[in-house]
Order: structure tokens, then sequence, then C-alpha cells
């Protein structure tokens, strides 16, 4: 090396050396490592899991907080009893020991679903469940599955006969009387084969009354198991509370390359615009261009979710519901005619997302770099339109995503950082 080369490399290494020092320094003082606005801060505290509160009350479900309910729903939520050929429950997708999801891209039961498994954690705080939002409450969500045939494939006849017999006791213990309902058909649902429902349909109304209440209340059980389930804290949210306390030597829980991450997904990656809040999500329904599983025909998510769930009998208006009217404001008022709702699907929380692949509501990405290059290219819709801003397109409320390699590589590290816990019941 000539004289010129070691004198330009060792000055190189003492700035460098001069750098760090002035880091581990500014971390000893307690000064901050990473500047950030007073906005930025207070976006990054508006996200921190401990800002989440108390889970919000469900007016339609009554016993969502009562022990014994819980204790019977976790029950029902492991018992694969409650499927057509015994081998399926609520854990084989929703499996505990794996971010309560199955990490398939289509969820497997008795048959091969549309869409992707989504997990139980944080779903308590959404309004509308599954990815297209057709049901509106936790305790009206666990029913559907029990019914459909690529799932448990069973009917409610069979569900409620079942809790007369392994459940009885429990089940008086949470709701009171079980009713009377010897004489029922083996199988019979208005949702079922066309022998269920012609079985169905010949039983008497107060009957199918009774059979819809003590079905309806299986679903309130696994509710108040569900909402037991919660995401726990990760290293975002110790950097957060560091940030807050102007700690360098906290902030330090993150690397440089997950902050600058952070600054890309609150930035130019426009992550935020979606997956803001504690869970990161804004739980709302977005077309974003996803390819469709199948191109000849495209899912339409949202747009065929609205009838189903203002027709659905177990909603917050339903005569199973414990709400009073004034109660479901989310349903009374809700936009049934947004063109915009086409093949849009729900905001998935970010939390636990580096363990949960693959991605979107059909699994159509393996991998988060995957995702994080989908929204730069940022492709037209299949169908419906794209919320996401087309290259050199004026877009009234984003702007054209741009990232590089390296900022994909970037965002998919601080994504890791939002990994916590599940915390469940013991």
């Amino acid at each position: 090396m000539n004289t010129a080369l070691a004198a330009a490399a060792a000055a190189a290494a003492g700035v460098a050396l001069a750098a760090i020092a002035l880091t581990v320094g500014a971390a000893q003082d307690g000064k901050p490592r990473d500047r950030w606005s007073a906005q930025e801060t207070a976006t990054l505290a508006s996200m921190q899991l401990g800002g989440a509160g108390p889970l919000p009350s469900d007016p339609s479900n009554a016993y969502e907080n009562k022990a014994e309910v819980a204790a019977l729903g976790r029950a029902l939520f492991n018992d694969v009893r409650l499927s057509r050929n015994g081998t399926v429950s609520c854990a084989s997708c929703h499996a505990a020991d794996n971010q309560f999801q199955d990490g398939r891209k289509l969820g497997q039961g008795l048959g091969t679903g549309r869409r992707r498994t989504m997990p139980v954690m944080g779903a308590a705080r959404s309004p509308f469940l599954f990815w297209d939002g057709r049901k509106d409450s936790l305790w009206s969500q666990a029913l559907g599955p029990l019914e459909d045939a690529a799932e448990h494939g069973t009917n409610r006849v069979a569900v409620v006969q079942v809790l007369g017999r392994a459940y009885r006791q429990q089940y008086q213990e949470a709701f009171g009387a079980f009713p009377a309902l010897e004489g029922l058909p083996q199988a019979a649902s208005p949702n079922g084969d066309a022998a269920e429902r012609v079985a169905w349909q010949s039983m008497p109304p107060a009957r199918r009354d009774a059979v819809n209440r003590v079905f309806a209340n299986v679903g309130k059980a696994i509710a108040a198991y569900e909402r037991q389930v919660s995401f726990g804290e990760g290293r975002f949210d110790t950097y957060v509370a560091a940030t807050a306390a102007g700690d360098g030597r906290g902030q330090e829980v993150l690397t440089l390359q997950e902050v600058r991450g952070l600054r890309l997904f609150l930035g130019k990656g426009q992550c935020v615009t979606c997956h803001n809040g504690p869970l990161m999500t804004d739980h709302a329904f977005h077309n974003t261009g996803v390819p469709p599983l199948n191109p000849i025909r495209p899912d339409r998510g949202r747009a065929d979710a609205l009838d189903k769930l203002m027709r659905d009998e177990f909603n917050c208006l339903g005569p199973y519901s414990d709400a009073k009217p004034e109660q479901c404001g989310e349903l009374r008022f809700l936009a049934t005619d947004d063109p915009g709702q086409l093949a849009a699907f729900r905001t998935p929380s970010l939390r636990n997302v580096a363990l949960r692949a693959p991605y979107m509501h059909a699994g159509q990405f393996a991998t988060i770099e995957e995702v994080l290059e989908h929204y730069a290219r940022s492709p037209q819709a299949a169908l419906g339109h794209s919320e996401l801003a087309q290259p050199g397109e004026k877009h009234a409320d984003r702007q054209t995503i741009r990232l590089s390699q390296a900022d994909i590589q970037d965002l998919a590290a601080f994504l890791g950082t939002l990994t916590g816990p599940v915390l469940q019941p013991r």
C-alpha cells in the first residue's frame, strides 16, 4: 500500500473509531442514539402494544368475561367431536404452539379452504372477522367453520347433541338450563346439504330456536376463551419506551438496520398508512393488487361478504345477540355499496408477522421480502382497483412506493422486531 492510501485508510479508521466512541458515549450518557421528531415519537408511541388498553367489550356476548364460560370454550376449541368425521377441531388450524394458525397457504380441515388461516391473537379487537369481514363478532366467527364443508363439516344439531352428551353440566354452570331436545334428527341445519336442510325445516320453529340458542352459546364460549389469547411485547415496544425516555442505551435493543427499516415503515414505504396502532392494523379492508389465487375467478373479498354479514342470524342485530340495537353501530351504519370493497381484504396485524409465513389472504407470497417487493411494484389489480399509486399516476391519497433492494432488506429486518410471545391462559 502506498503512503497516500495508507494515510487515507488511517484517517477512515480514525473517523470510524470516533463515530463508535460517540455512539457508545451517547448511550452511556443516557442521550438518544436515534433522533426522532416530536411527531414521529408520537406515532411510535401510538404503535406501542402497551397502549392498546383493555379489551373492548362485546355487547353481543354477555358471557365473554366469565371464567366458567372461557373454560368451556377452551374445551370446545380443542374438541374434535365438533366435526363430521371426529378429526378436526378449532385447534387443528389454530394451533397454540404455532401462533394459533397452521402455516399453510390455505386452511385445511375436512377439505381445502379458499383462504389463509388467520391467527386468534388480537381478534377480539377487530370489529369484523375473517379476511372478508363476513362476521361481526368473535363468537359469531367461531360458528362459521363448524358448518363449513371444508372445515369441520358438521351441522348445528350434531354440535348441540355433543354438548348435551359431553358438556351438559359445564354448559348449565355457564349458561343455565340445557333445553330438552330429545328426538332431534341426527343431522339438521339451514346451511347443510339437501338432506340436512330438509330435516331442519321439518323441525318446529321453537325447537329450531332452542338449537340455535345452544349453538350461539357454543360460539360465545369459544370467544370467551379466545379473548384470553393475545400478543406479548416485542423488541420494538422496548425500543419505543427507550425512545420516549431519551435512553440511548435502551435504543440499542434494535440494530441500526432495524431502525432504518422503521424509518422506512413510517416514511417512504407508507406501511403505517394501513398498519398502525398497537396491533399494526387499521382493521379495515383494502385492495392492494394482490394477485388472485384463481385468475379466472378472482376472489371478490369484502364485496361478497357484506350481504352475508347483513343476513347473518348470528350478527349483532340478530335474535341470539345480547346487545341492544343501539349498541350495534358498526353494523347499523355500515356502508354496503362502496365500490372500493371489491377484491378488498382485511388488514392483518403485523405482530409476530415474521413467524407467520406464507402471506396474504391465500398465501400468495412465501416470504416477507416477496410481500415488500409486491408493494414496490404496485401492480394493477386483477379485479377492482388497487389503492396503491401506480408509477406516474397522480393519486389523491398516496405516493408511489419506491423501495430499493436495500430498503426491502431493512424493512424486513424491522418487521422481525415485532415478534413477541403469545400470551394464553395456563
